[in-house]
């Protein structure tokens, strides 16, 4: 657990893309990659019974629009919604009585 007793200071703002906002965009991305690989299918009638193939492409179709938004988000931040995360950093005290000490330079 962190300490907020002093300490530290916020020393401003960073800009993130926000990744909640992202999950809608995830899953349309995902049934797209979806449809279009399984377009060409024959339609099958399941009787409670699971399509192996058809998990597989569940798995493979997300797995593809992650590799794609994270690509974008990498390389095109301002194509997403951002928002803007304090960062912390902690502050400089001077003691008292603690001088520097002096460098002599030794000239023989």
């Amino acid at each position: 657990m962190t300490s907020t007793n002093g300490g530290m200071r916020d020393r401003g703002f960073r800009h993130e893309v926000d990744q909640q906002k992202l999950g809608p965009a995830l899953l349309i991305a995902s049934s797209l990659v979806l449809a279009i690989r399984t377009a060409c299918w024959d339609p099958t009638h399941s009787d409670g019974l699971a399509n192996v193939d058809l998990e597989k492409e569940f798995e493979h179709s997300v797995r593809i629009a992650k590799i794609v938004m994270s690509h974008l988000t990498g390389r095109y931040r301002e194509l997403f919604p951002m928002k803007e995360v304090p960062w912390y950093a902690p502050e400089t005290r001077k003691c008292r009585n603690e001088q520097l000490p002096e460098i002599h330079s030794s000239s023989r």
